[in-house]
């Protein structure tokens, strides 16, 4: 069963578009070369490894090397190994460094490279509420300010709706997060609202970082039914301790995160949601963007 993504535009492409020209004109950074075109100088923040978030980067920078031309963007691209501070010491070389935009690759680069500049574009993806991630309490699906980018929330209610088609005897599912991830969090209530609906009893199992998962998986799967995992990187990373601790409990898995070719071994206990980066859509505008096209 394969779930739509919806893609959701942040930001009006006149408000950013007027942004990076001004930041373009102030800091004086980025090159251009022999014929003198621009070369665009984009930062790269991506929170940790993992397929995911390593297949967003390779697509948003093969998209806009495509539109731009190679010769005409430079990236330099950071990996935070999933620690907040790596996060924002990233960000703040970039703005140092005068880069043109910033691609923040899952939540906690997003927070970081706002927290850096509220004036260099900052374009956002593998993030699931932009309104959870930036505090902003009356989300209307723009930010107001440099921020824009591409939502990946599935509809929890399908989600739902698949736990019970798969397992329709259910009676207590697992939620399993990372609690230091606010997106997550916010997934995790939406799911126990549709949950609630079909009196379908859940508790919810967090880890505040990755070297809990195993005692935390360990114990959902002594307690529950089935176990729901929402989009988090924490989670992602560590999708091997989550194997090897479900495989033999025979503990069936719903989860959207899951992003790697090893796990088809777990075709009878695994169930994915769908999962797509949405780049090109983020490339879309931020070609528009960099070259001032209206």
């Amino acid at each position: 069963m394969k779930l739509s993504k919806k893609i959701v535009s942040l930001l009006t492409v006149t408000a950013l578009a007027a942004s990076l020209t001004a930041c373009g004109s102030s800091n004086g950074k980025s090159g251009s070369d022999s014929s003198g075109k621009k070369t665009y100088k984009i930062g790269i923040c991506q929170l940790v490894e993992h397929n995911a978030l390593d297949a967003a980067t390779k697509g948003f920078k093969k998209a806009l090397t495509d539109k731009l031309g190679k010769d005409n963007v430079e990236f330099d691209e950071q990996n935070a190994q999933g620690e907040s501070t790596n996060c924002s010491t990233i960000c703040n070389g970039f703005v140092t460094n005068g880069v043109d935009l910033i691609m923040a690759n899952a939540t906690g680069a997003l927070q970081a490279a706002v927290s850096a500049t509220n004036e260099i574009p900052i374009v956002g993806t593998s993030v699931t509420d932009y309104g959870t991630a930036l505090n902003i309490k009356d989300w209307k699906g723009t930010s107001g300010t440099n921020v824009t980018g591409t939502a990946d929330l599935a509809p929890i209610d399908k989600q739902e709706d698949m736990i019970l088609e798969i397992k329709p005897d259910v009676k207590k599912v697992g939620i399993l997060f990372c609690s230091s991830e606010p997106n997550s969090a916010y997934q995790a209530k939406l799911m126990e609202e549709e949950l609630k609906k079909d009196k379908i009893e859940y508790k919810e199992y967090t880890a505040s970082d990755s070297n809990e998962i195993q005692s935390v998986t360990q114990t959902a799967c002594s307690e529950v039914d089935a176990i729901y995992i929402p989009t988090d990187n924490t989670m992602a990373s560590g999708i091997e301790t989550v194997k090897n601790v479900v495989i033999p409990a025979i503990t069936s898995v719903f989860t959207e995160v899951l992003f790697s070719d090893n796990l088809k071994v777990l075709s009878n206990q695994l169930f994915l949601f769908s999962w797509i980066a949405c780049i090109f859509t983020s490339v879309q505008f931020i070609v528009r963007f960099l070259t001032n096209l209206t």
